[in-house]
């Protein structure tokens, strides 16, 4: 393509590098890709793509969306790439709350209702609770008021000594298992109000007193664990987390939705009773 390989602009100032540029570099840097790697998947010259990333050159639109492509970039940073290149937004951002967004919110509830008599919930891109079951709010009563004032943040609820930390059996494995999600989604969004949030939960307490205890038969990275202590015993739970497969709206790719559901027969009994109270 001609416009690919065009010389530089001479209005553009080759030391001082555009918003685009800046940018594109950033997630370049972050996906651990050299120029020549990017522009081989990119099907762009590696000249240009110098040119582009220090604002000698500037790119059309068709390219944008290619180099944020192969950059897997989220929804709501290419809308901010097209943004600094010069183009306008391709992608909505509506609040879930909003009326023309009524039929996806009443799909993820009714998602969440056929768990029962499972828990399930829905979260935002920072972990805040925004949609859950029946079966969610029962498991949260012994949390500090505090913590439960909206926006309910899952992972402060969730490992705050003051929150559920200290009814959670195999809390090492889970504060793991929610770090480890936080810091692969902090790599792939650069979302600095993530990276303070692990921050903050790394300074929580790491025990409770006891020794956490993996379940039996656990599969790494397919089933989590999640050991809880209830009145009635422990629920012996498994998590898996579902996402939104193409979206094109930004809050939809932001969603996520947590699932939990009994790893045996006696888990599945109290669950069953717990859902018949709540009726």
């Amino acid at each position: 393509m001609p416009a690919m390989n065009a010389p530089p602009s001479p209005a553009r100032n080759a030391s001082t590098p555009s918003p685009f540029g800046e940018r594109l570099r950033h997630w370049r840097q972050r996906r651990r890709l050299s120029q020549l790697d990017l522009a081989h998947v990119a099907d762009v010259s590696t000249r240009h793509l110098s040119y582009v990333e220090t604002g000698r050159a500037s790119p059309s639109r068709d390219m944008v969306l290619r180099l944020v492509d192969r950059l897997e970039v989220p929804l709501r940073e290419r809308n901010a790439l097209l943004e600094a290149a010069g183009f306008a937004p391709m992608y909505r951002e509506r609040p879930l709350e909003a009326p023309d967004m009524a039929p996806a919110r009443a799909a993820v509830q009714r998602i969440l209702d056929c768990h029962e008599p499972w828990p399930a919930l829905a979260m935002d891109r920072h972990w805040n609770l925004v949609m859950a079951n029946r079966m969610v709010a029962p498991l949260m009563v012994s949390a500090a008021p505090a913590l439960l004032q909206g926006p309910i943040n899952v992972l402060r609820l969730s490992l705050h000594p003051q929150g559920l930390a200290p009814r959670i059996a195999n809390l090492s494995q889970w504060r793991e298992h929610l770090f480890e999600r936080l810091r692969q989604q902090i790599h792939a969004t650069g979302d600095e109000t993530l990276a303070a949030l692990l921050a903050e939960l790394k300074g929580y307490p790491e025990a409770f007193g006891g020794e956490a205890v993996s379940l039996p038969g656990e599969h790494h990275g397919v089933l989590m664990p999640f050991q809880f202590n209830t009145d009635q015993g422990v629920l012996n739970l498994v998590s898996t987390t579902t996402v939104f497969g193409s979206p094109v709206d930004v809050t939809l790719q932001e969603l996520a939705l947590e699932t939990f559901f009994p790893a045996d027969e006696d888990t599945a009994k109290q669950l069953r009773q717990l859902a018949a109270a709540e009726s």
